[in-house]
């Protein structure tokens, strides 16, 4: 497809959403500025609910040692979580599509609660099991990228999905450096405690503050009579033109360095020779970079470029950290590195998630952002395994070959392949 004809067609694409906002009513009852306040609540309740999920992962190794678990025994702890989330994410979009992004997110924030008053009584190893099952429908990036998905024309999408990218790095930085300062002043329980009490705020502001959706009976009666619970229906996404094709880029691409973070803690300290301290620095390192990239680069580029250029750019940029990896000798190489793959990694999310909620119908974003949240839990589930096998057999630069070939095919693939980006949802 041209570049003119995809501007033709994001021309009438932004027309459509228009007159569909008036006839529901949105020009009347929410006007811009209330869906600009609306959106800027969403921004606040991810931002606190990532914060708390980062502060807790600081302290988990620590509780669950206290508890008497070895590292085997984290490492399931760390699976059974990916699975819950992997098996949630799907579903909690389903619930999204038929009970509104009001009814998910406050289900995301109550999960999160309860997810952390397991955590708080937590004083043997099945009850610490146990405090992972709400984890299930803890999915407040979904839910907020559901609430914008709905609230943002089709042009204005990728950038006001990408500002969410600033408040992941803002629940990195904040979550990280709380979570260690308060276990060091008042005890390890004690982040868990201000994650239970901000987790019930997080969801009295999700009550008060984000509004029932006005969507037409015809969006609802696809979906309101349908099981939350149905493979099929999640499955039958994956038909529509270019879902499949785009779903499988978003996966492979990131999946070597997904496999090689998962392992980071072991390359940091191996590879690197870095102190815990350091680490940590690091930590805040990627946190700023990715707050810069997400709030302010992407969203420049996805006004200036179209989504298909940004898509083979992401890959292609990919491609070369993962020669950069392949050839890396020193924490300072990875530092240097770690800018173009921030980029990658926030590009290649943030324009996949844009191109598939535009794909299928309006009713049915909350399911295919749910599909496309499982991919990170995909990852951590099978990841500690793959990376084992791959940094044990082949070492650290193993990720970076991987990586290069992986997404030098696919950059190959997306040049030569027709894959239909529709910019206009279906209806």
């Amino acid at each position: 497809m041209s570049t003119a004809s995809e501007k033709a067609i994001s021309g009438g694409e932004e027309k459509a959403w228009r007159m569909k906002s008036e006839t529901q009513g949105e020009s009347n009852h929410m006007g811009e500025l209330k869906r600009g306040q609306i959106i800027l609540v969403t921004y606040l309740i991810a931002t606190i609910e990532l914060t708390f999920v980062f502060m807790q992962l600081g302290v988990m190794p620590y509780l669950a040692k206290s508890l008497g678990l070895d590292s085997v025994g984290f490492g399931y702890l760390q699976t059974t979580f990916g699975v819950l989330q992997l098996v949630g994410g799907p579903i909690f979009g389903r619930f999204a599509d038929q009970f509104g992004t009001r009814a998910a997110l406050i289900l995301s924030c109550a999960s999160g609660s309860v997810f952390f008053l397991l955590l708080s009584i937590s004083t043997s190893i099945p009850i610490l099991f146990l405090s992972r099952l709400p984890a299930v429908f803890m999915h407040g990036l979904p839910g907020a990228q559901k609430v914008i998905t709905d609230l943002t024309a089709p042009s204005q999408r990728a950038d006001a999905l990408g500002k969410l990218g600033l408040c992941f790095g803002i629940g990195i930085i904040i979550g990280s450096a709380l979570g260690g300062i308060l276990s060091t002043k008042f005890g390890i329980f004690a982040p868990i405690y201000v994650g239970l009490v901000g987790s019930l705020i997080n969801t009295m502001i999700a009550m008060v503050w984000i509004p029932s959706p006005a969507k037409s009976k015809s969006e609802h009666g696809e979906t309101e009579h349908s099981n939350v619970f149905s493979i099929r229906e999640i499955l039958r996404l994956m038909k529509f033109p270019g879902v499949m094709e785009i779903f499988l880029v978003k996966v492979f691409s990131g999946f070597p360095i997904g496999l090689f973070l998962i392992m980071f803690s072991i390359i940091s300290m191996d590879f690197f020779g870095l102190e815990a301290v350091e680490s940590g620095y690091l930590m805040s390192y990627f946190g700023v970079l990715q707050m810069v990239v997400q709030g302010l680069v992407v969203g420049k580029l996805s006004k200036h470029c179209t989504e298909r250029t940004l898509l083979r750019l992401s890959v292609l940029v990919f491609a070369g950290v993962g020669l950069g990896m392949a050839l890396m000798r020193t924490v300072w190489h990875y530092c240097i590195i770690a800018l173009p793959l921030v980029f990658a990694f926030s590009m290649l999310g943030t324009i996949t998630d844009s191109i598939l909620t535009k794909a299928v119908p309006s009713s049915d974003t909350g399911t295919m952002l749910g599909i496309c949240a499982s991919v990170q839990p995909l990852t951590r589930t099978v990841g500690p395994t793959i990376g084992g096998v791959l940094y044990k057999q082949f070492g650290v630069h193993s990720f970076g070959y991987l990586q290069l070939i992986v997404n030098i095919g696919l950059f190959v693939y997306l040049l030569k392949s027709k894959i239909p980006l529709r910019e206009q949802k279906a209806h």
